[in-house]
């Protein structure tokens, strides 16, 4: 019985490694596609490509409006996320191909998460979004 037991906690060990080893090799796949750099804060990623979405304002002050379909967002029943400017990222919003990442702050229990959206579910909207680094954090 002992054996066992000792033989069935190293087998777990050993997928343990394995999907230790499979998250930070998806995670750096990921980080490389949108030219992410990790630094002083390690965020967990939101995947918000269901959403319809909205930079409002700019992608240094402004927020994420996002709904689950356009009608609602239409109507206005949506989510509202600050883009979280940190000081040690050199952007916030990073523009990949397919999808786009944004470190988000929810105001919600001190989370912050790198929310990806897919870009072609990228409501455009008609305020200039352009970078305003002197405003940033």
């Amino acid at each position: 019985m002992v054996i066992e037991v000792m033989k069935l906690a190293e087998a777990i060990m050993q997928d343990i490694d394995a999907l230790i080893k499979q998250e930070k090799e998806s995670r750096q796949a990921i980080f490389d596609y949108f030219g992410y750099v990790e630094d002083w804060c390690i965020f967990p990623f939101a995947d918000y490509r269901d959403m319809v979405w909205q930079i409002e304002g700019s992608e240094t002050r402004g927020s994420v409006i996002s709904s689950s379909s356009l009608e609602e967002f239409e109507n206005g029943d949506t989510y509202s996320d600050e883009i979280c400017t940190q000081r040690f990222l050199p952007k916030w919003v990073y523009r990949g191909k397919d999808y786009t990442m944004i470190l988000i702050d929810i105001h919600t229990d001190g989370n912050r998460f790198l929310a990806i959206y897919d870009n072609k579910k990228e409501i455009k909207s008609n305020e200039s979004n352009e970078t305003d680094e002197a405003n940033a954090c």
